[in-house]
C-alpha cells in the first residue's frame, strides 16, 4: 500500500506554495512513494551493529606538516613586481570614488 497519495501530494504543495497540475502530482505521486520505499529499505539495513558512515573510503589528512623554512625577504619578493611602493606591490585601483 502506498503511502504517498495524490491528495498528500496536493497538500505538500498547498504548503510549499507551489501551484501543482493534476500531471505533476501524478508523477510527483510515484516519484515521492518510491523515495518513501527506498528510505524504508535503507531503515531495514541500518541495523546498531551497521556503523553509521558520512563516506565509502576513509577520509585521511593529506597535507604535510606544517615546518617553519626561510621565506623570501620584501626585497626578493618585489624585486620582479611591475610596479611597487613604500615596500609594497602597487596595483591599479579597483573600486571607485563612492567606496
Amino acid at each position: 500500500m502506498s503511502e504517498i497519495t495524490p491528495d498528500l501530494v496536493r497538500h505538500l504543495g498547498v504548503l510549499s506554495r507551489i501551484q501543482l497540475s493534476e500531471d505533476e502530482v501524478d508523477r510527483l505521486t510515484g516519484q515521492l512513494d518510491l523515495i518513501v520505499d527506498n528510505i524504508a529499505k535503507v531503515s531495514r539495513v541500518a541495523t546498531p551493529d551497521v556503523p553509521a558512515t558520512s563516506h565509502p573510503v576513509p577520509l585521511q589528512n593529506v597535507f604535510r606538516d606544517d615546518e617553519v623554512r626561510d621565506t623570501l625577504t620584501r626585497e626578493q619578493a618585489l624585486q620582479n613586481a611591475p610596479d611597487a611602493a613604500d615596500g609594497r606591490f602597487r596595483v591599479t585601483a579597483i573600486l571607485g570614488e563612492e567606496q
